[in-house]
């Protein structure tokens, strides 16, 4: 196997702190607040105990939890950290991600100064019945307030993030949200489908019967919906779940785990990826501060991933995306034929108007978008 061409890295900072977790999200996270402190002196430290630094790096993130839980100084004094210890670029994209619950104009226009220059804002409904079943800690006034004041702290670059296959949802109220959020003008929009992960209690609820899930042929329309109004309205699908209005706006950060691109986490929980190694912290906030403490690497596990393993990855993430996968570089990278390898499912996702295949690409129609995890698993059976 060829090693895949270098590319510009990211660096990914779990803020493992939330007002109250959501009945949905199964993220490391944990109510603590007292912590937070004790939190940013270890992400800084942790900087110091990492050998896998080297390269150039052109985004950083933080993601949640809940970031905006943090004081614009707490953030500054993080991205200050990152600048010294990584070789990060000039133009370097740097997200955040934030509760409409926890925003306001003076620790927005903070972080604005601080370096953060993408803001991504987690609005989930414009529906307070929505927002309520999803145990969020906002209102939908809240989250209309939000984007507003984050555009007048200086942010352009600004993204939605939306949530949709609630029970009893419909097209009209789903259709009433895109609405919703394009009268604020993001720059992008990701529309995820509600899902039950093990164990959260969103799932226990629905095991006990509290709730009856949308059917999945509901939840496709949906999906069907969310495409025709999105493009209609000038938006582009890059990735099963994201839409941004160019490419210029796409989230540079999430195309680097699309991609294998090399990125280190930072954080309890947080996963790196350099080369083909992949490694994990610990899970645990107080884990990871007294790994930290001890001058010790937080990390608890860590694989190595073989062609096998890389060629399942780049199969199922970038038959997610848009672009699909580049034949030439695939061929190149792995040493197959890629036509000749996948000839039997090519052909039957082709046929049933799934799949569109050249010398150059393979990718999902938009019908095939649908189905993406199902499809890619039929490509993977092959292996």
């Amino acid at each position: 196997m060829i090693p895949a061409e270098p590319e510009a890295g990211g660096v990914y900072v779990h803020v493992p702190f939330c007002v109250r977790k959501c009945a949905y999200c199964d993220f490391y996270s944990c109510a603590d607040l007292t912590k937070i402190s004790a939190y940013v002196d270890a992400v800084i430290a942790e900087m110091g105990t990492r050998s896998d630094v080297s390269g150039i790096r052109d985004t950083l993130y933080f993601g949640g939890g809940t970031p905006s839980l943090l004081f614009p100084e707490q953030i500054a004094a993080i991205i200050s950290s990152v600048r010294r210890r990584f070789d990060m670029a000039a133009d370097t994209e740097i997200t955040m991600e934030a509760n409409p619950g926890t925003v306001g104009a003076d620790n927005l226009a903070g972080w604005r100064k601080a370096g953060v220059n993408r803001i991504n804002i987690g609005v989930q409904s414009f529906s307070d019945t929505a927002l309520k079943f999803l145990t969020r800690i906002h209102s939908a006034a809240d989250a209309v307030a939000a984007v507003d004041l984050a555009r007048s702290a200086g942010f352009e670059n600004i993204g939605l993030d939306l949530i949709y296959g609630l029970p009893g949802q419909t097209a009209q109220s789903w259709r009433s949200d895109l609405e919703a959020a394009l009268r604020l003008k993001p720059c992008h929009l990701s529309c995820y489908m509600l899902t039950y992960e093990p164990a959260t209690p969103l799932t226990q609820s629905l095991e006990k019967g509290l709730f009856r899930r949308l059917s999945d042929k509901a939840v496709a329309t949906l999906y069907d919906l969310t495409l025709r109004y999105l493009e209609d309205n000038g938006f582009y699908q890059y990735e099963v779940s994201n839409f941004s209005t160019s490419r210029q706006t796409r989230s540079r950060h999430n195309q680097k785990y699309w991609t294998h691109a090399p990125y280190v986490g930072l954080g309890p929980s947080a996963h790196s990826l350099r080369a083909d190694r992949r490694s994990w912290n610990v899970r645990f906030l107080d884990d990871y501060l007294e790994r930290i403490g001890r001058g010790e690497l937080p990390m608890d596990g860590a694989e190595d991933l073989g062609p096998r393993e890389l060629m399942m990855e780049t199969l199922y993430l970038r038959l997610r995306c848009k672009d699909g996968i580049a034949i030439p570089e695939f061929n190149q990278r792995f040493a197959v034929d890629f036509q000749k390898f996948f000839a039997a499912p090519i052909a039957r996702y082709a046929a049933g108007g799934w799949v569109e295949a050249t010398d150059s690409f393979c990718r999902l129609t938009r019908k095939g978008m649908r189905y993406a995890d199902g499809i890619a698993a039929g490509f993977i059976d092959v292996l």
